[in-house]
């Protein structure tokens, strides 16, 4: 279930470059703090140094200058430092810096430590030199670097880690890092018209839209039921598989409301810091409370609501549970929360806290479940608005190709078709690309270019045309759409069949799926006299079912109306099994039993038809895709009616009669809009002939 897409028109004077907040792209000015710092690092560690050789020997300096090498000397009395010019000449520069005098013919500049500023000046004296200076050696740039630049930089860390956190908040301005405790709830007020999504967008799920109705109605007129003494609902749980339309109906519940509707995820709870989940939980309900009437919803609520001690820290201290306990709190504690009620949306029920699911917190469980045929139709012409198909486009043959599709899944057909259509370049979405989208969706891409002997392509051949075989001659098996021996995804060849969407399921039901299962393995050892690794996956579902029909479903000989099945999901942590090592060979043993019956029955049935086999096998190796239209060509009509086609006659006769309701409403009642004797007409068919039916 998906919500239509509504394409809104683009201003072309509307500056695209802006933010939706409305602002433009502002500079960031740490960036401009960056840039200065790296420049100022880079001038004082990569500038132009100047090359000085240092002179470990003192005493070796003073020989220097008693010889006339040095023109002139420097003094820094606090480092007990000396840095001295040597003389422009060959042999001076020779004398003083050896071989590699050239690298220092620029600066001529050496440096030696000195015993004391006094010692030396008193030892210069004696010599008589007189170009002395004496300087003051502090570097502030460096004295910035190391004193104050570390300081500065913690500070801005702080802020850019404060502002971060504000960001990621959801708000700016003060309070920065504090603001890590406020609600992440996205708040849709009444007069929010963006993207807002009705009940009429949603298609399907009349059992869900009633209930979740019923809550919009209260919301909007409470005195029509408080008169009566009820009392609204203070939550209700949207349970289901995934795409099924559980946060669609929460859209259109904010669009029918016309009251202030919170929406937040589960996980936006959760935090590293301790308390912040809980805090984050006041806070909602806080602001919750002061917009009153209004409706909170919180998606993925299994995130924050897994049921309490089974973490696998084993009693320490669980951030998750703090928020939990909050959470339960705030829905059903001594705190009066009146007209605020709660949405939760989870596809994993089981594992929900039992506090939570009691009456008073979440009073109601709405199921969504997967859409039938007739549900699928409706979501189909949802889907099918926006795109140009042709009149090749049937949507009750796609509603019965998609059994077991959710309605994301058939939106997600839907785009795929379209796709298909365009690549091809085509004007228009015909049904093969709907069929094509399908088996993408199911199989994968096809794989032409994957390379198979004529051994294996034939191996391939007789074991798919072992599986149409088997379940076109058994009553209860799936009926067979098309069979391909084209490699698709993972497969090297496949069967595709339209599963009978049934409530209830028979003994007979299961042991004829799986005939049908293992007659690929069947045909290869009945006509190859070989058999290959290709029914892996026949042979898990097989035993899977197999097993499941011993253990849980207590259709076993030997152990009859027992189940081993655990619905709640609470067992004691699976350590132990609920029956006996005997049982266990017990149930090991009718399930290879059910399993071994089951082959040896499809292998008598393809020698029955091994004629009919060998015509499908040679069909596929020619054609390497036939269809149900080249079966019953082969084995004749299936004398049994399919399921989904009855379904589709009920649903047609369904809508023809509402039609006609709606053709009589729209009947003239009145003598101004026609003549006498049409209007006695239209009144004698609006009444009940004699067998109790209307007739327009």
């Amino acid at each position: 279930m998906e919500q239509k897409n509504s394409n809104s028109p683009v201003n072309p004077n509307q500056n695209t470059s802006q933010k939706p907040g409305g602002k433009g792209n502002r500079f960031n000015v740490s960036w401009l703090y960056g840039i200065i710092i790296m420049i100022l690092l880079g001038t004082y560690f990569f500038g132009d140094q100047v090359a000085i050789k240092n002179i470990n020997s003192y005493p070796a300096f003073r020989q220097f200058v008693e010889k006339g090498y040095i023109e002139s000397i420097e003094v820094y009395a606090s480092k007990n430092q000396v840095q001295a010019v040597v003389e422009d000449s060959l042999p001076s520069l020779k004398a003083v810096f050896g071989e590699s005098y050239k690298n220092f013919e620029k600066d001529r500049r050496i440096s030696v430590n000195i015993p004391s500023a006094e010692k030396f000046e008193e030892y210069i004296s004696s010599t008589g030199f007189a170009n002395v200076a004496y300087k003051d050696d502090r570097n502030y740039f460096e004295i910035f670097l190391v004193s104050v630049l570390p300081f500065l930089l913690l500070i801005a860390f702080f802020v850019f880690m404060s502002r971060r956190m504000s960001g990621q908040m959801g708000g700016g301005g003060a309070g920065g890092i504090f603001n890590v405790g406020k609600s992440k709830a996205q708040l849709f007020d009444k007069g929010n018209t963006v993207n807002k999504v009705t009940f009429k967008d949603v298609a399907g799920l009349a059992g869900a839209k009633q209930e979740i109705e019923e809550i919009v109605a209260f919301l909007k007129n409470p005195g029509k039921y408080t008169e009566l003494g009820g009392k609204i609902p203070k939550g209700a749980l949207l349970v289901g598989p995934p795409g099924t339309g559980k946060t669609l109906l929460a859209k259109a519940v904010a669009g029918e409301a016309d009251v202030p509707f919170f929406s937040m995820s589960g996980s936006d709870f959760v935090e590293m810091f301790v308390g912040v989940g809980a805090s984050r939980v006041r806070d909602l309900f806080r602001q919750a409370k002061e917009k009153a009437p209004c409706i909170i919803f919180i998606d993925e609520i299994d995130a924050v609501g897994r049921a309490r001690g089974k973490n696998p820290n084993m009693g320490s201290n669980d951030e998750r549970e703090n928020t939990l306990n909050q959470l339960l709190t705030e829905m059903d504690g001594f705190g009066s929360n009146s007209g605020v009620i709660i949405l939760a949306a989870t596809n994993r029920a089981d594992i929900l806290d039992k506090a939570l699911l009691r009456a008073g917190r979440f009073d109601r469980q709405i199921h969504v479940d997967l859409p039938d045929v007739h549900e699928r139709k409706q979501i189909f012409n949802v889907h099918l608005r926006p795109i140009k198909i042709n009149e090749t486009v049937d949507v009750n043959f796609l509603a019965k190709q998609t059994p077991g599709f959710s309605g994301a899944d058939i939106a997600n057909v839907c785009n795929e078709a379209a796709l298909i259509a365009a690549r091809k370049g085509k004007s228009f979405v015909e049904k093969q690309d709907f069929l094509d989208a399908v088996d993408r969706i199911i199989g994968g891409l096809e794989k032409k270019t994957k390379i198979i002997t004529q051994t294996e392509k034939k191996s391939i051949a007789f074991h798919e045309a072992g599986h149409a075989t088997i379940s076109w001659m058994l009553e209860h098996a799936n009926p067979l759409v098309k069979v391909t021996i084209v490699p698709r995804g993972e497969a090297l060849g496949a069967a595709w069949y339209l599963p009978e969407e049934r409530q209830l399921t028979i003994r007979e039901h299961l042991l004829d799926e799986m005939c049908a299962t293992l007659g690929g393995r069947a045909a290869e050892e009945v006509f190859l006299n070989q058999v290959s690794t290709g029914a892996i996956n026949d042979l898990e579902r097989v035993t899977k079912r197999a097993y499941a029909m011993v253990a849980y479903f207590g259709m076993s000989e030997h152990l009859p109306n027992l189940s081993y099945y655990d619905s709640t999901g609470h067992s004691d942590y699976g350590f132990t099994k609920p029956y006996s090592e005997k049982t266990a060979e017990l149930i090991d043993m009718e399930a290879k039993q059910i399993v071994g019956e089951q082959y040896e029955r499809a292998k008598a049935i393809l020698l029955q038809n091994a004629e009919g086999h060998a015509r499908l096998s040679a069909l596929l190796l020619e054609r390497e895709v036939i269809f149900s239209e080249d079966l019953e060509a082969v084995f004749g009509k299936r004398p049994w009616a399919s399921r989904h086609d009855e379904l589709i006659l009920q649903n047609g006769e369904a809508e023809e009669a509402a039609l006609a309701g709606e053709m009589r409403q729209q009947l003239p009642d009145s003598p101004a809009e026609g003549n006498a004797e049409e209007e006695r007409k239209n009144e004698s068919d609006d009444k009940p002939d004699d067998h109790g039916k209307a007739e327009a």
